[in-house]
């Protein structure tokens, strides 16, 4: 299915530290940075009690002091998942989008005067750091987990007039190629230099001969929303997190 192949591709992409199968669920860990990398997705058909499947990834999160949260999507199994979790007080949180596009043609350049520049692992954490805005420490997770991707990874800046503007990662696996965690310095927003970014990254992936490209937004986000919607990208479903 191909909406499962996307969740796959994706998971490979933004790999957790410890991840385990139960009874078609995913579980991953990864000391609590992000709640993609530590929740529960019910990826795959379950045999077990639904009920004691819960009760069983609630104690392996409460062990390592994390919130027990899922991930879902409109094809999580068991069906009845979503309505079981909010029967047992689990809440909705940051309802995202999974864009994807075909790459038979990559979107044309356009007139502005950048250069997109391929980074090493610890120079581009550090440039993701400065133009998010956070500290650097905070981010050795984040760098052991960027380390474990186990298929192409592509880590590039985007510089105009000596500067860097913004940023991102992409992974390609076969065919597939993720975006991900793409960020414009905040005095830079506006201009045009995050489509530029995506511009360069899938003529990247195209030359790199992938034909599918796809994203994750939030819902609410909706200036980027509409930089995707412009470069071609379309819903292809969404997902959602329950936290307990």
């Amino acid at each position: 299915m191909f909406h499962r192949r996307l969740e796959e591709v994706a998971m490979n992409a933004w790999p957790a530290l410890q991840q385990m199968l139960f009874d078609g669920w995913i579980v991953r860990l990864a000391q609590g940075y992000t709640k993609w990398a530590n929740s529960v997705n019910p990826l795959f058909e379950s045999q077990l009690d639904v009920v004691d499947k819960i009760v069983a990834c609630e104690h392996i999160f409460a062990a390592r002091g994390l919130p027990t949260v899922f991930r879902l999507t409109p094809f999580a199994a068991p069906a009845q998942l979503d309505h079981v979790l909010a029967r047992r007080g689990y809440r909705v949180i940051d309802p995202t989008l999974v864009m994807h596009r075909a790459l038979q043609h990559a979107p044309v350049h356009n007139s502005l005067h950048s250069t997109l520049r391929e980074e090493a692992l610890h120079d581009w954490l550090s440039i993701f750091c400065r133009l998010s805005e956070e500290p650097l420490a905070q981010h050795r997770t984040h760098a052991a987990m960027l380390d474990l991707i186990p298929t192409t990874r592509l880590l590039v800046s985007l510089v105009t007039n000596g500067t860097i503007v913004a940023c991102g990662m992409g992974v390609l696996e076969q065919d597939y190629f993720g975006l991900f965690s793409l960020v414009t310095t905040p005095q830079q927003r506006n201009r045009g230099y995050g489509t530029r970014l995506v511009v360069g990254m899938l003529q990247w992936a195209r030359e790199h001969r992938a034909t599918q490209a796809y994203l994750q937004v939030m819902q609410s986000n909706t200036p980027a929303r509409h930089v995707y919607t412009t470069l071609g990208f379309q819903e292809a479903y969404r997902s959602w997190y329950r936290i307990a």
